[in-house]
């Protein structure tokens, strides 16, 4: 099948135009959802355009045989195109069972800029995102019920293993979120896996290849980047976790790499149910911004005024390295790295400092087989790490400096088992 670029241009173009040459671009977003696009296709949108109020959703696309489908931009200049939502893109999300925590919002209306819906073997790349409130004061912005933001919104959901997602260079900046919804699609760029309407036909809805690169995401809430949370969560509420739980109910070959996350509300950067996902160069910068009293007012019944900065959610094998997480904000966490209810996560060559949470966090009596060596923590808070109720962890070849006066481990975060062996604690005065 022939393949077709679209133009759009919110400077040059009309919608009466037919999109498909630079001189004949479309002018609005909504002429593409008009549109069945095809293996191969793309969608170019001209630097320098913004498309205010406006969004880009795509669905039920994409061959894992055929041609990639592209999202990207064209024209001269350095400026990037961009879409500016500001509460638009409203679609109903619904895990079609409640989650992990009876507290967790799992169905609601959401705003997403940009909305890849049972979408595979696509890319997105070059391009700004916002999805900024109207809320004028503090309780309008605090709101325990105000509709969730994402600029970036992937979801699996009828098409059973969704393959090669990649999310390059985007910028995705103010998307303001509700700040209590954890895994609703409600952040900066967050993909989900929501129960098929007859799974027996379609499969379990995953993901197999998910790449997110070389973004950058400033002020979004709640969470920075996500991929990956399931309603087949029952399926992994074990300790050691099976591979091959993952190969049906998880998800596979996750990349998330270069990605600098700075004022995120909550949580920076994190992989959820995932076999050996690998996260390394990324940057966490003063997140957790929004988990204080301050911001984080009407919670209502949903607890989880916690946030960390770079850590997995009940994956296996999960490696981290080379990351570099700082400034994370005082929370009931609010360290730089926590690895919480997984099997066998790394954490090597990793660079940590001034998180008010401390440097790494063993979370709970499902976090086992857990390794955070050959690390630096420099100046860290708080407490250096936290052991809470983990039955065991290796903490190897680190060098931590330590201000005087800061306890190695946590207060009332002492409960877990660890084994320490050849680190360097190295006294600092302030």
């Amino acid at each position: 099948m022939k393949s077709t670029t679209y133009y759009i241009s919110s400077l040059n173009g009309n919608d009466n135009h037919d999109g498909t040459s630079e001189k004949t671009p479309f002018c609005s977003l909504k002429k593409i959802s008009q549109i069945e696009l095809n293996p191969g296709d793309r969608i170019l949108l001209e630097k320098g355009s913004v498309f205010c109020g406006e969004y880009l959703h795509i669905k039920n696309c994409g061959d894992i045989a055929g041609d990639t489908i592209e999202i990207a931009s064209y024209g001269t200049g350095n400026s990037m195109p961009c879409i500016a939502a500001d509460g638009s893109g409203i679609w109903y999300q619904d895990f079609g069972t409640p989650l992990d925590n009876a507290c967790h919002q799992y169905k609601g209306d959401v705003s997403s800029a940009v909305l890849l819906y049972d979408c595979e073997n696509i890319v997105i790349r070059d391009i700004e995102i916002t999805n900024r409130d109207s809320e004028k004061t503090p309780d309008e912005y605090s709101a325990a019920h105000k509709i969730d933001r994402t600029g970036l919104a992937v979801v699996a959901q009828n098409r059973g293993t969704l393959h090669n997602i990649v999310v390059d260079g985007l910028f995705v900046h103010d998307v303001n979120g509700n700040v209590y919804n954890k895994h609703m699609n409600n952040g900066g760029i967050y993909m989900t896996s929501l129960k098929p309407a007859d799974e027996s036909r379609t499969g379990i809805a995953r993901y197999d290849g998910v790449t997110v690169r070389n973004c950058f995401l400033k002020r979004v809430s709640r969470w920075g980047i996500a991929v990956g949370y399931t309603y087949r969560h029952k399926d992994f509420a074990t300790k050691k976790l099976s591979e091959d739980t993952f190969k049906i109910s998880g998800n596979e070959n996750v990349l998330i790499c270069g990605n600098y996350v700075k004022y995120a509300g909550g949580d920076a950067i994190t992989p959820m149910y995932v076999l050996r996902p690998l996260v390394e160069h990324n940057v966490s910068d003063s997140c957790a911004c929004e988990m204080n009293d301050r911001v984080y007012r009407y919670p209502e019944k949903r607890m989880g005024k916690v946030a960390a900065a770079i850590w997995p959610w009940k994956c296996k094998d999960a490696l981290f390295r080379f990351n570099e997480a700082v400034d994370t904000k005082l929370n009931q966490d609010g360290m730089a790295y926590d690895a919480d209810s997984g099997d066998g996560t790394v954490y090597e060559y990793n660079y940590s400092r001034l998180n008010e949470g401390g440097c790494i966090m063993f979370c709970l009596q499902e976090a086992v087989n857990n390794t955070f060596s050959h690390n630096l923590s420099y100046d860290d808070l708080g407490g250096t790490i936290s052991p809470v109720s983990n039955p065991d962890a290796l903490v190897a070849n680190n060098r931590f400096f330590v201000r005087k006066g800061v306890p190695f481990k946590r207060r009332k975060m002492r409960s877990g088992k660890v084994k320490l062996k050849d680190n360097e604690i190295i006294t600092i005065k302030k």
